[in-house]
């Protein structure tokens, strides 16, 4: 790794802050539910929304998604907004998972990284992102998912280029921080484009990083 992207390594990793819903990560399955909801909503919205699962099922499992009624799964998932489409991934999710692996996500979790991914990608509803979660967070292999804060942050900084998409993006920052704490350094970087690298208005001059940043498109 250069001279550069260790600083920018350095000075990225003082930004971690622990995960709200950090509690939840242990059971992929509830890992897998926190990561449908969270799409389009803040992390407040999430964790009320999960909670509210939680208050009906108790531990949230691919058998209980499945038997619960779709009227009642979507008020729970109201408050998170996109609750009838956030609904019928979930339960569509959680019949696959029952059918396929007999609702044990550890089933593909545990195979190698590229034949865990392939696999969680064909189970319909589970895009880049949702799959890169569960391996980084559950599973703890050496993946980068990407979120809008990281692919603004990234093209930003020039470790990725303008026009990058996803898997571009990530097979980016894989490359340039190999070996590297690839689960804080995520985190970080969310937390990065939250405080400072905003989308619109990005707060240049009280960022930490402004003196290794090259403001790509700033």
């Amino acid at each position: 790794m250069s001279n550069w992207a260790e600083q920018v390594y350095e000075k990225v990793m003082k930004l971690f802050e622990p995960p709200m819903l950090g509690e939840f990560l242990e059971d992929p399955f509830e890992a897998l539910v926190v990561t449908i909801i969270s799409q389009n909503t803040n992390d407040l919205n999430t964790s009320r929304a999960f909670r509210n699962l939680r208050n009906m099922f108790g531990r949230v499992t691919p058998e209980k998604i499945l038997k619960v009624d779709l009227g009642d799964l979507e008020n729970a998932l109201r408050i998170a907004g996109l609750y009838k489409n956030k609904s019928k991934v979930l339960k569509e999710i959680a019949q696959q998972l029952v059918e396929r692996y007999g609702g044990d996500l550890w089933i593909i979790l545990n195979k190698p990284l590229e034949e865990a991914r392939k696999e969680l990608l064909s189970l319909k509803g589970v895009g880049y992102k949702t799959a890169d979660v569960l391996l980084l967070f559950n599973a703890k292999k050496a993946i980068m998912p990407i979120d809008t804060h990281i692919m603004r942050v990234s093209k930003r900084l020039g470790l990725a280029p303008v026009r990058a998409q996803y898997e571009d993006v990530r097979k980016a920052l894989e490359k340039t921080f190999n070996g590297k704490d690839l689960f804080t350094l995520h985190l970080a970087l969310i937390n990065l484009g939250r405080k400072f690298c905003k989308a619109r208005k990005p707060l240049c001059s009280e960022c930490p990083l402004s003196d290794v940043c090259p403001k790509v498109g700033v």
